[in-house]
């Protein structure tokens, strides 16, 4: 493993990160209080304590490494997976960011001049939209930031300003094709030639397109690219134009995906992404256990580079539901009706009920309630979950309202009460 560390990133970057949290970052000085870098050599750094998302949340403040007056953005998780969490970044952090998105976008085939459109919001403390913003600045290109939702303002500045890029949730898509097929839009006689994917997954765990990026693709000819980042990370795994698999940035994170002891995990083999920021000044994080499970790709990609790959997110330990018995992911439910072109929006919701076991409802539009893909559902989650949650039926209009919520910066598929 040492020389997975010495020959991708250099072990002196690894140092350096460690050492600089010792030096500047109260937490780390407590965590770390043992701990003499000097001292440190790659098999001892994969004994380091990890640092996970209660630790963030419990000491916020004290994963700062500047003085107040030296923050120059300060940006939120979204807090879909826990309370949301302050990230402090500096000019430099946001020169890294730049950085990352600029070499994301050249993966996937952008080039200067190019017009993106951005369908994810760029305030509220959002770390995504600020750092595709700063990507395509940096890159030399132009961006049109529309922001989350509204598909007829969407398809107005597809029409008129041109964009070659869209950057957007998948899902959205889903609404933006049946506003086009409402208004007599062919969608495939515009400028879009591709789609950078955030927040939800298009591949399956073999690195084929899932239903959802097929359901897409049954109507509008563009080619959709996946990525996984995270506001703690501070940059993203994108796929290039082979799709096989969100390349790693040797230069800004130091990647670890660690099985259910500890050990890194083979080629194509799943585990938990643990990350360590590299470059970070102002919340550097070390081995930072992520939650988030995924298969990872070390053999050379086709594009080419030789750079470790990440696979679809397969879940996250935080969300696991035990529903009678049965495990299931989020993603599990999620393939069921994204396979169906009669649903256009749903909602998961997981509570408990008095015993404290988990209890699942989808929120559905009412147009289906009594039809036959209503009977095809039902046994699909037969079949593939093993359980039939409860349903509740929504006029559409109202159920999209409670998805795509003003105040929240990604649609809102699944809460856990």
């Amino acid at each position: 493993m040492s020389e997975v560390i010495e020959n991708t990133i250099g072990f002196q970057q690894v140092l350096r990160a460690l050492e600089y949290a010792l030096k500047h970052s109260p937490f780390y000085q407590r965590h770390f209080s043992a701990i003499v870098p000097k001292n440190i050599t790659p098999e001892a750094f994969r004994q380091l304590p990890f640092t996970g998302k209660e630790d963030l949340s419990q000491n916020n403040r004290d994963f700062l490494c500047v003085p107040q007056q030296q923050i120059a953005e300060y940006v939120t998780t979204s807090g879909t997976s826990g309370k949301p969490v302050t990230i402090y970044l500096t000019k430099n952090d946001l020169l890294r960011l730049a950085k990352n998105e600029k070499e994301s976008f050249e993966l996937i085939g952008a080039k200067p001049g190019d017009l993106f459109q951005l369908m994810t919001t760029i305030d509220k403390q959002f770390m995504a939209g600020l750092a595709y913003y700063l990507g395509v600045q940096e890159l030399n290109a132009g961006m049109i930031r529309i922001g989350p939702g509204v598909p007829a303002l969407q398809w107005n500045s597809i029409l008129e300003n041109n964009p070659a890029i869209l950057i957007a949730v998948p899902s959205f898509l889903i609404n933006l094709i049946d506003y086009a097929k409402q208004n007599g839009i062919d969608m495939n006689q515009t400028s879009v030639r591709s789609v950078i994917c955030i927040g939800e997954p298009i591949r399956e765990e073999d690195l084929s397109e899932n239903i959802l990026a097929r359901r897409i693709h049954s109507d509008w000819n563009l080619e959709l690219f996946s990525t996984y980042a995270s506001t703690e990370m501070g940059a993203a795994f994108t796929e290039c134009e082979a799709h096989q698999g969100g390349h790693l940035n040797e230069e800004l994170i130091y990647l670890e995906v660690l099985d259910e002891e500890g050990n890194e995990v083979l080629h194509g083999e799943k585990g938990e992404i643990v990350i360590s920021t590299l470059g970070t000044e102002g919340t550097p994080l070390i081995r930072y256990k992520t939650g988030d499970v995924a298969r990872i790709y070390r053999e050379p990609c086709a594009c080419g580079r030789n750079s470790a790959r990440l696979g679809p997110i397969l879940g996250r330990k935080n969300q696991m539901i035990k529903f009678k018995g049965t495990t299931i992911f989020p993603p599990s439910i999620y393939e069921i009706f994204d396979s169906h072109s009669e649903v256009s929006c749903y909602k998961i919701e997981v509570s408990k009920d008095y015993l404290g076991h988990d209890t699942i409802t989808i929120l559905l539009e009412n147009k289906i309630e009594h039809t036959p893909v209503m009977i095809e559902i039902i046994e699909e989650c037969k079949a593939k979950l093993r359980v039939v949650p409860h349903f509740v039926f929504l006029e559409t209009d109202y159920l999209r309202s409670q998805v795509f919520k003003n105040h929240m910066r990604k649609p809102e598929k699944i809460v856990f009460k």
